[in-house]
């Protein structure tokens, strides 16, 4: 279900009912175009009170307010405006909220007055204007309230990603330490021994077609072995030292893997792709990863775009999302932009990571490449 749909059904709801009610009470004005027209404008204001809330918020506060002064609506013109205050306190917007809850009350309050019989109490305009102030009150406080939890609600999600993130790192960074300790100790005792054994059947293969005998079977075999077990053993320390084989031609695989997560992606390789050094394919691939991983995290619907450009100076790594970050909001750094920022700093490179003019976010990483005719002048 669309998210608008429950706000659209609850806009079309009190249409109706703000309609039913003018045409049904007692003594009521005849209904003109012009109210339904009203009625269909705070409809709309309200369907769209949560991609729009300030513009949606002042459409349906002048709207009401109209209604009101024209046929005389009563409380239930407040419950369009209560909704849509909450729903902009909710995203934030505290001071239009505030002011749209002042200037409707204000407004409800002077036809109050104005059209109240001579000599009636004004007992049952302050209950309710009472009432409706405890209301727009309360709208205000709730949407603050909702919005205050759903940051926390947000920060310990974060934080427990990021926790769960960093032991996952630990432990890779542990299994790979301990498969290069591995691999020293194989290099270290197995590659000496054999290579002793290695050498010695060959020294005396040597010194026997020397004398002119035959050297023994098992001589030859030992000395066979030896070569065979090196070879196997060098084949092992390689790939025991090789923790983590991967690069840019690995991202087509990773943008795959993300479309099928839901999130669309468009990638772009600008350039000729040359041979990259492991240590700066291995980064680059990773700052793509940990990229597209925060989009699909934290951008909510949106199109990523990731594109490469290689050039004989340096190696452009970007990643960009059309999602709902705004400039307005600082950027908090977290444990994957750090980790990108390390990586790619580590190899003299550098990273930006900051919120789109149009909205979205960008992480953009240069990685500096020495070329051999570079190196040369």
């Amino acid at each position: 279900m669309r998210p608008d749909l429950p706000y659209l059904l609850g806009g079309v709801t009190l249409g109706a009912v703000l309609l039913g009610n003018a045409a049904l009470a007692p003594g009521a004005a005849p209904v003109h175009a012009l109210d339904v027209v009203l009625a269909v404008v705070m409809a709309a204001g309200v369907a769209l009170c949560r991609r729009y809330p300030v513009p949606a918020l002042l459409v349906v506060t002048a709207s009401m307010l109209a209604f009101h002064l024209r046929v005389h609506a009563g409380v239930t013109a407040a419950f369009p405006v209560l909704v849509t205050v909450y729903s902009a306190a909710w995203q934030g917007h505290r001071l239009p909220s505030a002011l749209a809850s002042v200037v409707f009350l204000g407004g409800f309050l002077n036809r109050d007055v104005t059209v109240a019989p001579a000599g009636r109490p004004g007992q049952e305009i302050v209950e309710r204007t009472s009432l409706l102030l405890g209301w727009f009150v309360a709208a205000n406080v709730a949407g603050l309230v909702a919005r205050q939890r759903r940051a926390y609600l947000e920060q310990v999600e974060q934080r427990a990603a990021d926790a769960e993130r960093t032991r996952e790192e630990v432990a890779l960074r542990r299994a790979g330490e301990e498969r290069l300790r591995i691999a020293r100790d194989l290099h270290d005792s197995l590659t000496h021994s054999i290579s002793v054994i290695k050498v010695q059947a060959g020294i005396a293969v040597h010194l026997a077609r020397k004398r002119g005998e035959e050297p023994p079977a098992a001589l030859l075999a030992i000395q066979e072995a030896g070569g065979a077990a090196m070879r196997e053993l060098r084949a092992t320390l390689e790939v025991l030292r090789d923790v983590d084989r991967v690069g840019l031609a690995r991202v087509p695989e990773l943008a795959e893997r993300t479309r099928a997560a839901g999130v669309p992606v468009q990638l772009t390789v600008s350039g000729t792709p040359a041979d990259l050094p492991a240590e700066v394919d291995q980064a680059a691939y990773r700052v793509v990863q940990e990229a597209l991983t925060n989009v699909a995290r934290h951008a909510g619907p949106a199109e990523a775009r990731v594109l490469l450009e290689y050039a004989p100076a340096g190696l452009t790594v970007s990643v960009t999302d059309d999602g709902r970050a705004s400039p307005a909001r600082p950027v908090t750094p977290g444990v994957g932009l750090r980790g990108m920022r390390e990586r790619v700093t580590a190899l003299g490179g550098s990273l930006e990571a900051s919120h789109c003019d149009g909205g979205g976010f960008a992480v953009r990483a240069v990685f500096p490449l020495v070329t051999a005719s570079s190196a040369a002048s």
